[in-house]
């Protein structure tokens, strides 16, 4: 159709008035908001994945670097959704060997667009290192079993983690490629448009008919629309050079009315598909793919020309509603995933406090080192559970906590280290223990021997933890010669009890031969007595349980033939005394009477005075333990003196008789 001018003046104002106020960029409000939200999405985006992953790869000491995309890659380079690539599930991984997970991998670089892949490349990543650590944890367990804890443990290289670093590093070449190529491309599409603008800027003033000039104002959109995306340094005044020369467009070439009704009706149509686009995104669940579908319809939404004055303000309204809740959920969104990280700095600066103070508090015994080490992983536990902190602070806080776990396990390291050579010290001591305890094996003297070998046991409680590898083995020995001596001493005794058997019965039939005893008859009773005393002695011990009783009655019973003995003796002594004090009268030596009276009158009171002391000792010994035996002794001595006293009274009697 062949394009004429505008029919009447007022039309073409009202026209270009429509043409201007369409192509006004969007609202600098709005503007503001979602490029602020997009830019605070990309600086804020957290790969979750990534510091399992590299603590697992760091923990088993394999130094695999950090694959995190950076703010700029996040910029530059399309992640799966916008690709059309769909991050494999870790349901789906999980059922994975780790020659499984490199085929996958290898299988992803090979054959699907390197834009596409990062989150299937993080997914492997992190089911890699979760078999691998566990098969590290394992041969860890298996090696302490039989080793030292101070020893360190060393895994062998693992064939399958060189493959995944060279896949991977294959991945990072091919990403890096398309990273300089898409900016590469970037600057191409930027120098496309400019070109683009000087001929907009020459159509205008061209001499062709309205009917081509139209077509190529057309074939310029297309290209324009065509040419993809640019710097973004240069997106703004891009845009506004090329509305600019659009708008000059529009209003220095006079479109047919028919053409441009029916251009307005298109772009119409195309604003009201967007408005719908929009408001159906507010139904996606997922936040971040909502807010960035809404990008691209803003970008669309800028390709698309004016609609007709009265739909302009409507369109734009319906159009800035759905963006705006789009944007308030986007803003919520990540305020909420600011304060769940400040939490998250929060618990992680109190487990990095807790696990200060296991450092601080040095444990000095090997059970208080096992007691740190658990709570310690405890803590290690708990500070993988809990999600990243702010992006400024997360390097920081993680920093904090590997330097406190690795002073931690240096500490530990040194006091295994000074423990082992303690350690080694004491196995000697407890080997010449050993040395000792089978001296003493086999000796016979029961009661040294045994006090001895109780010594080295004490010994042995004091010395402490020797090499777990000689422990059981310098055990065994120790106890090896203990039960030697104690088994023969338990054998040596148990031959005893019918020696003490044989021993209590003659010590009853002694007990009957004394009960049948005529003390006075006998021609010396006192030296009688004193070999039945010795014979008594000779006997040896008897059982434990008969022992009082026995001793009891064979006390009893000599003590009353002494009593006899000694009433026959008192008895003989007055008379001879009685002889004695009449032969010294016959003499008429009164002197020497007098002398003996005295002499008998102050042993009666030396006596006496003895018998005093006697009975308060008794006192005391009543408050001390095994004191039977010496208050019986006691008692005898009383009896003895009383006795003494007895003669003594009698023999002044019998002085003070003859005078």
């Amino acid at each position: 159709m062949e394009t004429t001018g505008l029919n009447n003046p007022v039309q073409e104002e009202q026209f270009n008035d429509s043409v201007e106020d369409t192509l006004s960029p969007i609202s600098s409000n709005a503007v503001s908001s979602i490029s602020g939200a997009e830019e605070e999405m990309s600086g804020s985006y957290v790969d979750f994945s990534e510091e399992d992953a590299l603590l697992d790869a760091d923990r088993a000491g394999l130094g695999l670097e950090s694959v995190s995309e950076n703010e700029e890659e996040g910029e530059s380079m399309p992640d799966d959704s916008e690709t059309g690539g769909t991050a494999l599930s870790a349901l789906k991984l999980a059922g994975q060997n780790k020659e499984q997970l490199i085929a996958l991998l290898k299988e992803l670089i090979e054959t699907k667009a390197i834009q596409t892949i990062r989150k299937d490349v993080d997914a492997i990543k992190v089911a890699f290192y979760k078999i691998h650590r566990n098969e590290m944890d394992a041969l860890r367990k298996k090696f302490y079993e039989t080793h030292e804890e101070s020893e360190p443990f060393v895994a062998d290289s693992d064939p399958y983690e060189a493959e995944l670093k060279r896949l991977f590093g294959i991945y990072r070449t091919q990403r890096d490629v398309y990273m300089q190529n898409a900016e590469k491309e970037k600057e191409e599409n930027y120098q496309t448009k400019l070109r683009i603008i000087e001929e907009l800027k020459n159509l205008v003033n061209g001499g062709e008919t309205l009917n081509h000039t139209f077509n190529v104002f057309r074939e310029l959109q297309n290209r324009w629309k065509e040419s993809g995306p640019v710097p973004k340094n240069q997106v703004k005044d891009l845009w506004e050079t090329y509305h600019l020369h659009v708008e000059n467009f529009y209003n220095f070439i006079k479109i047919n009315k028919e053409l441009r009704d029916l251009d307005l009706k298109k772009n119409y149509e195309a604003k009201v598909g967007l408005c719908e686009e929009a408001e159906a995104l507010l139904l996606e669940k997922n936040i971040t793919v909502s807010f960035r579908k809404l990008q691209k319809l803003h970008d669309e939404w800028r390709e698309i020309g004016p609609v007709a004055l009265e739909y302009k303000e409507q369109l734009w309204d319906r159009f800035k509603n759905a963006s705006s809740q789009i944007n308030k959920r986007h803003q919520e969104y990540f305020d909420q995933i600011k304060e769940e990280q400040k939490r998250n700095l929060e618990l992680k600066t109190a487990l990095c406090e807790r696990a200060e103070a296991l450092v601080v508090s040095e444990p000095t015994t090997r059970k208080g080192w096992e007691k740190a080490s658990e709570e310690l992983i405890e803590i290690q536990k708990l500070w993988k559970n809990i999600g990243f902190a702010p992006k400024k602070d997360n390097n920081k806080i993680y920093e904090r906590f590997r330097s406190i776990c690795d002073r931690f396990f240096d500490i530990k390291r040194r006091f295994y280290l000074n423990m082992k050579e303690e350690m080694d010290n004491n196995l000697q001591a407890k080997i010449s223990l050993c040395i000792s305890a089978e001296a003493i094996a086999q000796s016979s003297e029961w009661k040294k021997s045994t006090e001895e070998l109780l010594a080295l046991q004490k010994q042995w409680k004091e010395i402490g933890a020797v090499p777990r590898k000689q422990s059981e083995a310098v055990w065994k020995r120790f106890r090896a010669a203990c039960d030697t001596f104690f088994a023969r001493k338990s054998e040596y005794y148990a031959g005893l009890d019918q020696k003490y058997e044989d021993n209590l019965a003659q010590k009853r039939a002694l007990l009957a031969e004394l009960a049948e005893f005529d003390v006075l008859a006998a021609e010396d009773g006192f030296e009688a007595l004193k070999a039945y005393q010795r014979r008594w002695s000779e006997i040896g011990f008897v059982p434990m349980k008969e022992k009082d009783a026995l001793q009891k009655e064979y006390r009893k019973l000599i003590d009353s033939l002494f009593d006899t003995l000694r009433s026959g003796d008192k008895e003989r002594k007055i008379e001879r005394f009685r002889e004695k004090m009449h032969y010294i009268k016959g003499t008429n030596a009164e002197k020497k009477i007098f002398s003996e009276r005295d002499r008998l009158y102050n042993k009666v009171k030396q006596l006496e005075n003895d018998i005093t002391l006697w009975e308060n000792n008794i006192g005391f010994f009543a408050k001390s333990k095994n004191a039977q035996a010496m208050i019986d002794d006691v008692n005898h001595k009383i009896a003895r003196a009383k006795e003494e006293i007895a003669v003594a009274i009698e023999k002044i009697k019998i002085i003070d008789a003859a005078e």
